[in-house]
């Protein structure tokens, strides 16, 4: 909580996560949150805790994260706040928004759901260097993934259920469920194939995992029944595909329950009308 002499802000973030070995804070790496704590502490004079509404691995992008800091009050005006750190951050990190909150809004434990894209590029300009780095470029491997078998092996996904098999390391003291209220493929702009989840919460590595068995179904390396198999029964002796990699994960957006950001715009252009379901 901060002090009567301080304000609580949240940023909405967006990075490139090609440089930093993930989000969280490492004494010996550089890391997304490392370098908002030290533009912070060059803008404030002390060091400002920058809490995250979510861990992203290295390699891993974020178009929607989340995150706050307590700042002296009124010292600092959001947009001012926003305007100077963007100023002084890496040119891989971007503030989008910063806006002042109450003081007891946590940005991870009162995230509802989060979502995150991945994408899959199969098309030839997939491979040019303003695409490759945030795909999975598999432009020039054969077969392509066949979108309707993408798209079988999603409607596999959404539910209320153990993702065991789908995790890199266990996490026995929260267990291994997840509420995932949608899962899907679509068209990336014509260059391949994307696809979006929507979950309360997720495992380690999880939707790399998930989609790098989707796209060995889909390209007939492994039949469908072996992943309807890991997704029904954690029990399962099947093991996962190996994950997608790293660079063609996007954590998209943080739900929060209405006015709990009042004022924030948490519309979201990037998401598609078509793919709106009703959620349970």
């Amino acid at each position: 909580m901060p002090t009567p002499s301080q304000a609580r802000y949240a940023l909405f973030v967006q990075y490139d996560g090609r440089p930093f070995h993930g989000w969280q804070l490492q004494s010996r790496q550089r890391t997304v949150q490392g370098e908002l704590e030290r533009i912070l502490e060059r803008l404030t004079g002390a060091r400002r805790p920058v809490v995250g509404s979510g861990r992203t691995d290295r390699g891993v992008h974020a178009l929607g994260q989340v995150a706050s800091v307590d700042l002296p009050a009124p010292r600092w005006e959001a947009r001012e706040l926003r305007a100077g750190m963007n100023a002084l951050l890496p040119p891989e990190i971007w503030v989008a928004e910063a806006r002042r909150v109450p003081s007891d809004f946590h940005p991870r434990y009162d995230a509802v759901r989060r979502s995150y894209l991945y994408r899959v590029g199969t098309a030839h300009q997939a491979g040019s260097p303003f695409h490759r780095r945030w795909c999975w470029d598999r432009s020039d491997e054969s077969p392509h993934p066949d979108p309707r078998l993408l798209d079988r092996a999603a409607a596999l996904v959404a539910g209320d259920r153990s993702f065991r098999r789908f995790a890199k390391a266990g996490q026995p003291q929260r267990g291994y469920r997840c509420q995932v209220t949608r899962a899907a493929w679509h068209d990336w702009d014509g260059l391949g194939h994307e696809f979006r989840i929507t979950a309360n919460r997720y495992l380690h590595h999880m939707v790399r995992y998930l989609v790098g068995t989707m796209v060995e179904v889909a390209t007939g390396k492994r039949p469908l029944r072996e992943m309807a198999e890991m997704v029904e029964d954690p029990g399962s002796e099947l093991r996962t595909s190996a994950p997608a990699p790293p660079q063609g994960l996007f954590l998209h957006r943080v739900e929060y329950e209405p006015g709990r950001l009042a004022g924030h715009d948490d519309r979201d252009p990037l998401w598609k009308p078509q793919v709106e379901t009703t959620e349970t």
